[in-house]
């Protein structure tokens, strides 16, 4: 390398940007800097600038904070006028400058800068005739063919991992004769760092040089193969256009590579956390491993991966062997059930066997209830009440309107949105195996052409199978055989006869009188008071008034109305006591109407006088018992008979059978043959927009029938129920509480009872028996005979 005369040259200090012979750069810095004046300067004079990096940025610049070797550069042009107040300046660079001095006497800095000129190699190979080369000419020649093989081989392989640098390195070897200028030519053509560049430009002598160039492309070279490596391992892992999922891999085996592990923890390491703190068995934790191991195969950011996340997640959220403690205080119990509910005793005493058995066996299989009775009658609420008592979780799972088998099974996981059915969400809800589940409405579930709701139940209410019950979307046995199941409906004949062999009923009746208004004044006032912000001193309804609105303001087997005619006393008691600012507000008697209006319904009473063709039959319907006052006219005809009333089919046959018998005795009855030839029989029931179906009006209609023919009057104060056969046989019937409930109301004393029914008879509380005399029939001969004055 040959050293050139000192030469003095405006000097700019780069602190990042490097740059080297042949090389052209734009540089940009601010106007108000004084590297405007620098380049200004050198612009007037002879174009060059002489450029060197500062070696530390923080420190101020002397001579031994910038490197000692630098590039002197021409600039050829300078722009001004831009936006942004800053300047741009092109510059390029023309050769290697060794700094000796920096002259700051004036305000530009000038720097005393020695040339390092590349010399004019000799020929880089031998050619035909060259024979007179000298021995020092020979050396630096092969020299050199080693070093452009050196450097032609380190390419070869640098441009199978950068193919697009081949060309432009191609022109360089072509065009030019000095080596120093083609290392510097190589070494701007490569993304090399601004370090490496720097230790290019800066190595005093040309094979520290190369060293420095080789170095830095065989770096690249090694870091491109561990790269094109990583991706072809991770390749063989996923799809080609998982290209997310490819850099999070790439960047697991660069982690291992550099032994950086140890950051967050990842998502199959918590799942996998998670299972070992699952309280399940082996084989339940064994399968979800399993689904974890794929969806680690999976891309998460896919539709696929998604469903296995959603998937396992359920898994861990479900219950499988935590159970928690049962209550085994029975007083504790007792006093629950009778403080939230008045009467209920059938349901409070088998709540209290389960208990007992289970504090003498430590197990004791759940009972599968079902709670039958009409509307309001507390069949949900006493369901919470035993959840109470016995300490255990409460699910309550709606199957009213339910049509679809999947409702209770899932769906299967192959369903876009698919979930677990509502028996596996209701026990991930209550986070242990042995709630107690309330399936309310059971009666409501339906059937359609995607599977039938009951069949469905079939499993997960038989003791002996719902062990393994298996749910499609979860598709892992679960265990329900310590869930406590409670049913309710309205109707058991709408129950499938299957599902309904597998509960065991407990019919909850319409409550009576007396026991509407204990829970009325134990129970809903206060309930009402609290939901509507009094206290009991600002609201006193009396004894009397609760029993006007029992009788004449609601007509049903349950509460509901009734406490929301007292929830009305509340309302309107409140605003008279914020509006006219009374202190307290008495609901009485007298005073009821202007409360809640007039009287909406009347019971019909008994009949004052006995009459002909008039007897007064019991009815069952879905809010209590009532009695119907069946009428019967005989008119000159020719033997029809009329029906009105809107009678169901059932209940026109039982008045056909009727008029058979009584044609059957009409000649022991003295009646003649004729009058069922000349006469039409005209049958009515009042109440005609009130559809009436049923056997039990049997005898009723027979014996009105019987004294219109004999023009004998019905006792007042009898009513009767029962089926009757043609032979004139008095078969039993059903609802015979809400029947006894719907006299006693009436104001009957004497009720005509099938004698087969006397078991049910003996079952009624003795409150709803008190006052009416039960006399049980076996024969038209014996209703006639109580029946006919």
């Amino acid at each position: 390398m040959a050293r050139a005369p000192k030469k003095k040259y405006a000097m700019i200090v780069l602190d990042g940007t490097v740059i080297l012979p042949n090389m052209t750069v734009q540089l940009e810095f601010p106007k108000e800097s004084g590297l405007v004046n620098v380049v200004e300067e050198a612009m007037k004079k002879n174009q060059f600038v002489f450029v060197v990096n500062r070696i530390n940025k923080d420190k101020e610049v002397t001579l031994e904070n910038v490197g000692r070797i630098g590039t002197i550069t021409t600039v050829y042009s300078i722009y001004k006028n831009i936006p942004g107040d800053v300047v741009k300046i092109n510059v390029e660079g023309i050769s290697r400058g060794e700094l000796e001095g920096i002259d700051d006497s004036n305000d530009l800095f000038l720097a005393e800068v020695r040339v390092l000129k590349a010399k004019i190699e000799p020929p880089m190979s031998f050619t035909e005739g060259e024979t007179e080369l000298s021995s020092e000419d020979i050396r630096i020649m092969a020299e050199n063919t080693a070093i452009i093989r050196i450097l032609k081989d380190t390419l070869i392989k640098y441009s199978k991992v950068h193919p697009k640098t081949m060309k432009a390195v191609q022109r360089l070897f072509d065009s030019v004769k000095s080596i120093d200028n083609l290392i510097d030519g190589i070494a701007g053509i490569l993304p090399l760092t601004n370090e490496e560049k720097l230790k290019v430009l800066q190595s005093e002598n040309t094979r520290d040089r190369l060293n420095v160039l080789v170095a830095s492309m065989d770096k690249e070279i090694e870091v491109e193969n561990i790269k094109m490596d990583l991706v072809k391992n991770v390749k063989s892992k996923v799809e080609k256009n998982q290209r997310e999922y490819v850099l999070r891999e790439q960047l697991k085996l660069i982690k291992k590579e550099l032994d950086k592990d140890g950051g967050d923890e990842s998502e199959e390491e918590i799942f996998k956390n998670q299972v070992e703190a699952l309280i399940a068995t082996d084989e339940v934790k064994a399968r979800i491993l399993k689904e974890i191991d794929r969806y680690t195969r999976i891309s998460p950011e896919s539709s696929e991966g998604a469903v296995q996340r959603n998937y396992i997640e359920t898994l861990l959220e479900m219950p499988w062997d935590k159970v928690s403690k049962d209550s085994e205080n029975i007083d504790k119990a007792v006093k629950i059930l009778e403080k939230e509910h008045y009467g209920l005793d059938k349901v409070k005493e088998r709540v209290l066997e389960f208990l007992s058995v289970r504090m003498l066996t430590n197990k004791g299989d759940s009972p599968i209830l079902c709670l039958v009775g009409p509307p309001g009658t507390g069949k949900t609420s006493v369901a919470k009440s035993i959840a109470t008592a016995l300490n255990k979780k409460y699910v309550r799972i709606s199957l009213g309107g339910v049509r679809d088998e999947a409702e209770i099974r899932g769906h299967r996981r192959t369903y876009v949105g698919a979930m677990p059915g509502r028996i596996a969400m209701g026990l991930k809800n209550a986070s242990v195996k042995n709630p107690l589940m309330l399936l309310d409405e059971v009666d409501k579930a339906s059937a359609d052409y995607k599977g039938d709701t009951s069949a469905a139940l079939l499993e997960v209410l038989d003791g002996e199978q719902n062990s393994k019950f298996r749910d499609n979307y979860i598709d892992v046995p679960l265990d329900l055989s310590e869930v406590l199941f409670i049913a309710t409906a309205n109707d058991k004949n709408a129950i499938p006869r299957p599902l309904l062999d597998r509960m065991e009923i407990i019919d909850l009746s319409g409550y009576t009188e007396n026991e509407k208004f204990h829970i009325a004044k134990e129970h809903l006032v206060k309930k009402q008071l609290k939901a509507n912000g009094l206290k009991g001193s600002q609201l006193k309804i009396t004894d009397e008034a609760l029993e006007i609105i029992i009788q004449h303001y609601t007509k049903e087997a349950g509460v509901r109305g009734l406490e929301r005619n007292i929830g009305k006393l509340c309302r309107k008691a409140a605003r008279m006591i914020v509006q006219d600012g009374r202190k307290s507000v008495t609901v009485s008697v007298k005073n009821i109407k202007d409360f809640l209006g007039n009287e909406k319904f009347h019971f019909d009473k008994a009949n004052e006088k006995d009459e002909v063709g008039i007897v007064r039959g019991l009815a069952w319907t879905q809010v209590g018992g009532d009695t119907l006052q069946i009428e019967v006219n005989i008119m000159p005809g020719k033997g029809d008979v009329i029906l009105t009333g809107q009678l169901g089919d059932v209940m026109k046959e039982s008045a056909q059978i009727g008029i058979s018998y009584l044609r059957s005795i009409a000649k022991s009855q003295k009646i003649s043959a004729d009058t069922f030839k000349k006469n039409d029989f005209h049958i009515h029931i009042p109440q005609g927009s009130v559809p009436k179906d049923g056997p039990s009006a049997g005898i009723t209609m027979a014996t009105a029938v019987y004294s219109a023919i004999t023009n004998k009057k019905v006792r007042a104060d009898v009513a009767m129920t029962g089926e009757i056969t043609l032979r004139g046989r008095v078969l039993p019937i059903g609802g015979l509480k809400e029947k006894l409930l719907a006299a006693k109301t009436a104001g009957i004393k004497t009720v005509l009872v099938p004698v087969k029914n006397e078991p049910d008879v003996s079952e009624i509380d003795e409150e709803i028996k008190d006052g009416l005399e039960i006399v049980f029939v076996e024969t038209m001969d014996q209703v006639l005979r109580r029946a006919i004055v």
